[in-house]
């Protein structure tokens, strides 16, 4: 891969040449409560936020996204720091697609990959087959071999920023680009288009290092949000997500569905952001029942 780095991620530009790969420690986190097991849902009935963070069972890629009952439910475990420094910057570093390798525990030397991220001070969210998850526990460690935040590849068109994965990846998905870099057009297929009006939880925060929740399921969207897999594609429109994400006229940002809804009020399904940039240089085409997003097999843990 060649070229400058994203300002999204380095504010400046990296020299010529292929992504370096960092190793970062991460330790598979214990899901935390405060003094009251209760969080107050958008009806005000309280609720027990199961689900929230840790090692989720029998949750994977492909699952329908409303078909557990939980809160921010994510497939796989969730890979966090003791230190904050350090925990941000396993966030931010590490892309879909990264390899995940478990060190410690009855699981050690297991393989997976990274999925996503999500904020609150900082959550990886890495996926393992499930005799694997099985058999982890909080307080493992795992390394990530981290690759692909700030680089911007050769074939990507002027005014559209890659971020959060993997650049071997991206290509990989239902992503292909027309014309040339100067002025072609990248094209992506995704399962639903969603209005900005309906982003929550993660606008204002940094692209690079949260989710973006999307208030679902709304009315509006005449059900097509009952077919949304974990692992799908997600256009949003009028949402910039070059650095902090908010609304901006007449541009698109397409992101990875990596957990599942909550009940709690302007939160939902998360999305992580890959692409972001102008609806002239970045278009979606909503295909809702053949499109194909992050799947066990593209990552090859099958």
């Amino acid at each position: 891969m060649s070229g400058p780095a994203s300002a999204a991620v380095s504010g400046g530009a990296f020299p010529a040449g292929r992504p370096v790969t960092v190793n970062l420690l991460g330790v598979v986190e214990h899901p935390e409560l405060g003094d009251s097991p209760y969080r107050i849902a958008a009806d005000g009935m309280p609720y027990v936020p199961v689900g929230d963070g840790g090692i989720v069972l029998g949750l994977q890629l492909g699952d329908p996204v409303f078909g557990r009952t939980g809160d921010h439910a994510a497939p796989g475990a969730c890979l966090v720091h003791p230190d904050q420094a350090a925990r941000h910057a396993l966030t931010l570093y590490s892309c879909i697609g990264n390899e995940v390798r478990v060190r410690t525990g009855s699981a050690a030397g297991a393989r997976g990959a990274v999925i996503g991220k999500r904020g609150e001070n900082g959550r990886v969210i890495a996926c393992f087959a499930p005799g694997d998850l099985i058999r982890m526990r909080p307080g493992d460690q795992a390394v990530v071999h981290s690759r692909g935040q700030g680089v911007r590849p050769a074939w990507l068109p002027g005014g559209v920023t890659l971020m959060n994965i993997d650049p071997d990846l991206v290509l990989a998905l239902p992503v292909s680009v027309d014309g040339d870099r100067d002025d072609g057009c990248l094209q992506a297929a995704v399962r639903l288009s969603v209005p900005a009006k309906l982003a929550g939880n993660g606008l204002g925060r940094p692209a690079a290092g949260w989710d973006l929740d999307l208030q679902l399921p709304a009315p509006e969207l005449d059900g097509a949000d009952d077919h949304l897999l974990l692992g799908d594609l997600v256009a949003v429109a009028d949402i910039d997500a070059r650095y902090n994400m908010g609304y901006r006229r007449g541009w698109l940002t397409i992101g990875i569905v990596v957990h599942g809804p909550s009940p709690l009020p302007g939160h939902g399904p998360g999305i992580t952001p890959i692409l972001t940039g102008p609806a002239r240089a970045l278009r979606a085409t909503q295909d809702s029942t053949g499109q194909a997003g992050l799947t066990f097999s593209l990552l090859q843990l099958q």
